[in-house]
């Protein structure tokens, strides 16, 4: 049997489906550059958030995967690092990933859906709030270290600072 006739024969229900449907509603910039891959460009407080999401059938999981328009310079990773570590303490879901080649910041997580079941609207949906939150609270954080040169327990204590009403 062919890819093609494996792919129409497939009756497994596909959650980027459900993914774009929910970029199209937010008139998020997308690209379906595969069925197995979506790529969104999702404006933030703070920065554009590059958003890709990949589905493998294999293991009936969806991977997000979100970058920032910001890479970390050589001489600022080992903090950076030592901030990611202490970000990640704070998740209850997710995490956050330096990739030490390059510098890129990346926030991930998963959402299994083993066994057949089918991705709902609610699932996707939480799936990226919880990506941009993550990502929008600690932004500035990953800023402090790179480029006021402060140390990760000063940038995570001043990110973490809740504020009270409105200035």
């Amino acid at each position: 049997m062919s890819a093609l006739e494996d792919y129409q024969n497939d009756d497994t229900p596909n959650p980027l489906d459900v993914i774009e449907t929910l970029a199209a509603a937010n008139d998020w910039l997308f690209d379906r550059s595969a069925n197995d891959e979506i790529h969104m460009t999702v404006e933030g407080s703070w920065s554009d958030l590059h958003i890709c999401l990949n589905w493998r059938d294999d293991l009936e999981g969806l991977h997000l995967a979100a970058t920032f328009d910001m890479r970390v310079p050589a001489g600022r990773r080992e903090e950076v690092g030592r901030l990611v570590s202490l970000i990640n303490e704070q998740l209850f879901l997710g995490h956050f990933d330096l990739w030490r080649h390059d510098g890129a910041l990346l926030f991930r997580n998963g959402l299994l859906l083993t066994g057949g079941a089918q991705a709902t609207t609610e699932q996707c949906e939480a799936l990226l709030a919880l990506a941009l939150e993550a990502c929008e609270r600690y932004y500035p954080a990953f800023q402090f270290v790179i480029w006021a040169g402060k140390n990760a327990e000063e940038a995570i204590e001043a990110c973490l600072l809740e504020t009270m009403g409105e200035a």
